[in-house]
């Protein structure tokens, strides 16, 4: 007798088993501390839960502890890409609430430290996205140690102002702590001048790898709508074709001196956000450009030598200070009580507000695309937790 003819089963994985995964906040493309709990289809990404809160170190709490002299260097420690960034915006508040005048040297240094810290974080998230996406480049490191190569001449410049590469303390309440010393501006132009060369480099290494514009272009975007509804800030509400930039629409620190133009791209996927930040690296060179070329002379600082910790006192108020750090707006509330220290202290983070943005494009994409979505994104989870 013949056996029965076999039966064929065909297993449906388009909606009838769903498996829940997490990514992160170990895996190297969590930018740091980050847990994405991804429920999948197949390979398809249906739900995101973005947890956060794994680098949180009360770092508002611990403000209220810490004189106006001695905070600009923990501000440091939130957006530790972008350090210069966050001092930037405690001082202003500060400035803000006690009617400090800042001197227009210290004005002009101020500016020029905050675009080569811009061209340094961009630089570090060009290198490190491409190093997310890795073998599909051909190796992703490649691109990775070009861009690191041309942060340590930035970081070189910054040791050589501050005595340090990564964490600062160079703004305080009135002015900068230190003026540039001899021979740095030549050195200042000679960097910018070589980094302005090997952005195309990095133009061409990527915009002919077609695999590169297959993992970018059509990918995680963002409306214009949803952009302005989510409320993101920096590349990412710019890649989405909103022209806005504080440097511009509220200018501060005599920016309004300078002449650049604010980069908008309106297809708002990964491949806009990064040409956003490629034609960034060029306006930020052009104003360190104009910085050295216009530098007034004067004093660094409309206060005294500081001699006490608790020497700077700042009168009764309130007031919100914003800045346009590499990633968006960053902003500090302060309110002052007439002591030494602030009573109360809360940060706007960029990176904080652009993860919230995540749950709405990553769903419809495979696990292959969350890596080139979040690297787009480039979160520093040291100002989301803070």
């Amino acid at each position: 007798m013949a056996p029965p003819p076999l039966a064929r089963v065909e297993l449906d994985y388009s909606g009838g088993e769903r498996l829940t995964m997490n990514m992160g906040p170990q895996h190297p493309s969590a930018h740091g501390v980050f847990r994405a709990i991804l429920t999948l289809e197949g390979e398809t990404v249906v739900g995101v839960d973005a947890v956060i809160g794994y680098l949180h170190r009360c770092h508002e709490k611990l403000a209220e502890t810490l004189t106006y002299a001695q905070y600009p260097s923990i501000a440091s420690k939130t957006d530790y890409v972008a350090a210069m960034t966050s001092e930037f915006a405690y001082v202003l508040a500060a400035e803000e609430i006690g009617k400090i005048e800042v001197p227009r040297r210290a004005q002009y240094l101020r500016v020029l430290t905050a675009e080569l810290q811009r061209v340094a974080s961009h630089l570090l998230w060009l290198g490190t996205w491409c190093m997310d996406m890795g073998g599909a480049l051909g190796g992703g490191a490649t691109i990775f140690l070009y861009c690191i190569r041309e942060r340590e001449l930035i970081l070189d410049l910054f040791e050589s102002l501050v005595g340090a590469r990564l964490l600062y303390g160079f703004y305080q309440v009135g002015g900068v702590r230190y003026d540039i010393p001899s021979g740095w501006a030549d050195s200042c132009r000679t960097t910018i001048d070589l980094i302005d060369q090997r952005i195309g480099e990095y133009e061409g290494l990527l915009e002919q790898n077609p695999f590169f514009l297959a993992r970018a272009q059509g990918v995680g975007v963002i409306s214009r709508a949803l952009a302005e509804d989510v409320g993101i800030a920096g590349p990412l509400l710019r890649g989405s074709g909103v022209n806005f930039d504080l440097r511009r629409a509220a200018a501060y620190s005599s920016y309004q001196d300078f002449q650049f133009t604010v980069p908008t791209e309106i297809a708002g996927d990964c491949f806009a956000r990064y040409r956003v930040r490629m034609a960034e690296f060029r306006e930020s060179i052009r104003i360190v450009r104009q910085v050295l070329d216009g530098l007034p002379e004067g004093p660094i600082s409309s206060r005294p030598g500081l001699k006490s910790v608790a020497q700077i006192r700042i009168p009764k108020g309130e007031a919100y200070a914003r800045v346009e750090g590499p990633r968006g707006e960053v902003g500090c509330y302060l309110i002052a009580d007439g002591s030494a220290k602030p009573y109360r202290m809360k940060w706007r983070g960029a990176s904080f507000s652009n993860l919230a943005v995540l749950p709405h494009i990553i769903p419809g994409h495979k696990v292959a695309d969350v890596v080139a979505i979040m690297g787009s994104v480039d979160p520093v989870f040291g100002e989301v937790d803070r």
